[in-house]
């Protein structure tokens, strides 16, 4: 009886690596447009790309980029940044661009025959003023916790995007924080994992962001994180963000025109 049950456990190991494909029915295409303008502190922020590609089916491993689009941004000055592509990666790349703090862009993709618009302001980021590590207590033993301060301007509503890349992980990991309770004062970003440890390398990022990008980055984190890796979730919707297809409203491209300072600091777990 037991070599009959081991026989079997082994069949249900081994059958569970078998791969299902299941037939899923594939939308067109839609243009992605990912559109972060950082201007790095420090800097002159000179040098920025925007990536362009189209979604694609399920099971394919590769990200369509797309080639041959007509790239520009105007600030309020009517002056012209021209984007050109590094030929056949859908990475466009402008080198002259003019960072000024506050001043309006507008964004402006050509593209088959379609024309995609956004304006943005491009805001202000607090320094990272200071990084603190403190060990406490968990249910397996003792986990480290980073944190890093920085200074909320007292004189206006403000939103930020903070963000940390372990160096042990693939993906970074992003979060959004109002000042709603810390007008004025000091605030913080976190992170902790239990696999932290010693010598581990963490970037941490910080952006000043609109409320519109606020409530964006919001419900995008939401829909990562919502699957929670289950096969049988509930497919997620396609979120909308702030750039328009002039020639064909209903046809509207995913991504967004962002534009921010961005403080950085490297931090080595102790």
């Amino acid at each position: 009886m037991k070599k009959i049950i081991a026989f079997f456990a082994i069949l249900l190991l081994t059958s569970c690596e078998d791969k299902v494909n299941v037939a899923l029915d594939t939308a067109n295409p839609k243009l992605v447009i990912d559109a972060n303008i950082l201007w790095q502190k420090g800097t002159d922020g000179s040098t920025q790309k925007i990536k362009l590609t189209t979604t694609t089916d399920y099971y394919s491993n590769v990200v369509p980029t797309v080639s041959g689009a007509t790239v520009y941004v105007t600030n309020s000055a009517s002056m012209v940044f021209f984007f050109s592509e590094t030929p056949n990666t859908g990475e466009y790349v402008c080198t002259n661009f003019v960072p000024v703090i506050n001043e309006s862009y507008t964004l402006s993709v050509q593209y088959a025959g379609q024309t995609y618009t956004a304006t943005e302001k491009l805001l202000a980021t607090p320094t990272i003023d200071n990084i603190q590590q403190t060990t406490v207590q968990g249910f397996g033993g003792d986990i480290i916790q980073v944190k890093f301060f920085y200074q909320d301007n007292g004189s206006e509503d403000n939103n930020y995007l903070v963000g940390v890349k372990n160096s042990t992980k693939v993906i970074p990991e992003y979060g959004v924080i109002k000042d709603e309770f810390f007008q004025g004062n000091q605030m913080f970003g976190f992170y902790s994992d239990e696999k932290l440890k010693t010598g581990d390398q963490l970037l941490f990022s910080l952006e000043g962001i609109s409320l519109r990008y606020y409530n964006y980055m919001n419900q995008l984190l939401n829909i990562a994180g919502s699957g929670g890796g289950s096969p049988f979730s509930t497919p997620p919707v396609s979120l909308r963000g702030n750039i328009i297809n002039q020639t064909n409203e209903n046809e509207y491209p995913l991504g967004y025109f962002h534009l921010s300072e961005i403080d950085t600091r490297n931090y080595t777990v102790q």
